[in-house]
C-alpha cells in the first residue's frame, strides 16, 4: 500500500505540473461544464410547455428538477470524460519517450493506470463538483433517504470512474491510432449513457448499447438516490451491476497490461492492435 500511495503521489504530481498548473486550466474546468450545462437546459427547456409532456416524462415538466436532471448528467459526464481525456494523454508519453522508462520502474503497471486516472478525475471534477453541489442546495430538490446516501452517490460515480480509466489507459497505451478511440468514446458515451436524455427515450438497440457503459449506472445511482430519494435496497440491483463491471474493467485493465508488455518484450514496439 505505501509502495502504491508513491506511485498515486508521483502520478498526481506530474499530472498538475504538466495539465493543471495554469491558472486558464482551472479557470476552463467550471467554464466547459457549466457551459454544456446551460445549452442543455435551454434546449430542453421548451419542452416543459408540450401538452402531455408530464405524463411521458414527469421530470420535464418541472424546471428546477429538469437542471437537476441535467447537472447531475453532467457532472457524470465531467467524471469520465475526464478520464477518456487523461487516457489520451497518457497514450502521448509514447512519443516523449516516458512510457518506456515507466515499463522500466519497479512500480505496478496496474497501479500507475489507476493512478493516472485518478489523478486526472480529481484534478479535473472537484471544482464542477462543488459547483453542482451548491446549485443543488439552492433549487433544494434534493430528495435522499438517509445522509448515508450521500457516501453512495459518491461510490457510485468514483469506483466505476476510475476502474473505466484505468481500462481505458491499459487500453490506449498499446493503441497506434489513439485518436480514433478518443473520437468513439466522446459523443456516443454521453448520447447513450443518459447524460442529457433519459434512456427511455432511446431506441432499444442504443439502450442496450449504452448499458454496458459504467457511466450509464452511475447515474441511475446518483438520479436515483439524490433526485427520487430511493435507498439501498431500491438501487441494489445497478449497484451490484456497477461493482460487477468496475470489477470487470480491472481484471480488462490488468490483462491487457500483461499482454501489451509480453509482446511489447518480444517485439520492442508498444503496439497491441
Amino acid at each position: 500500500m505505501r509502495h502504491a500511495a508513491k506511485v498515486f503521489r508521483a502520478e498526481a504530481l506530474k499530472q498538475h505540473r504538466q495539465i493543471f498548473g495554469s491558472k486558464l486550466v482551472v479557470f476552463s474546468m467550471l467554464v466547459w461544464p457549466l457551459l454544456t450545462l446551460i445549452q442543455t437546459y435551454y434546449t430542453l427547456h421548451p419542452l416543459a410547455a408540450t401538452p402531455g409532456i408530464a405524463t411521458r416524462w414527469p421530470l420535464a415538466a418541472d424546471p428546477e428538477r429538469l437542471l437537476a436532471f441535467l447537472a447531475t448528467g453532467t457532472l457524470g459526464f465531467t467524471f469520465f470524460f475526464s478520464l477518456v481525456q487523461s487516457a489520451w494523454h497518457f497514450s502521448m508519453e509514447r512519443q516523449n519517450g516516458t512510457l518506456e522508462l515507466l515499463f522500466l520502474a519497479p512500480a505496478s503497471r496496474l497501479a500507475v493506470v489507476v493512478a493516472n486516472g485518478f489523478g486526472a478525475l480529481v484534478q479535473n471534477a472537484w471544482l464542477f463538483a462543488c459547483f453542482s453541489a451548491a446549485m443543488f442546495t439552492m433549487l433544494d430538490v434534493v430528495n435522499v433517504a438517509h445522509p448515508g446516501m450521500y457516501a453512495v452517490v459518491f461510490l457510485a460515480m468514483l469506483v466505476p470512474a476510475v476502474a473505466w480509466g484505468a481500462f481505458l489507459n491499459s487500453l490506449l497505451i498499446f493503441s497506434r491510432d489513439a485518436a480514433f478511440l478518443y473520437t468513439l468514446l466522446d459523443d456516443p458515451m454521453w448520447f447513450a449513457s443518459g447524460v442529457r436524455l433519459p434512456t427511455f427515450a432511446l431506441p432499444g438497440w442504443l439502450r442496450a448499447a449504452g448499458s454496458v457503459l459504467p457511466l450509464t449506472g452511475s447515474l441511475v445511482v446518483v438520479r436515483g438516490a439524490l433526485l427520487d430519494g430511493q435507498g439501498i435496497a431500491d438501487l441494489a440491483l445497478p449497484l451490484v451491476w456497477l461493482a460487477g463491471l468496475s470489477a470487470l474493467l480491472l481484471v480488462a485493465a490488468a490483462g491487457m497490461l500483461k499482454v501489451g508488455e509480453a509482446r511489447a518484450q518480444r517485439t520492442g514496439q508498444l503496439r497491441l492492435f
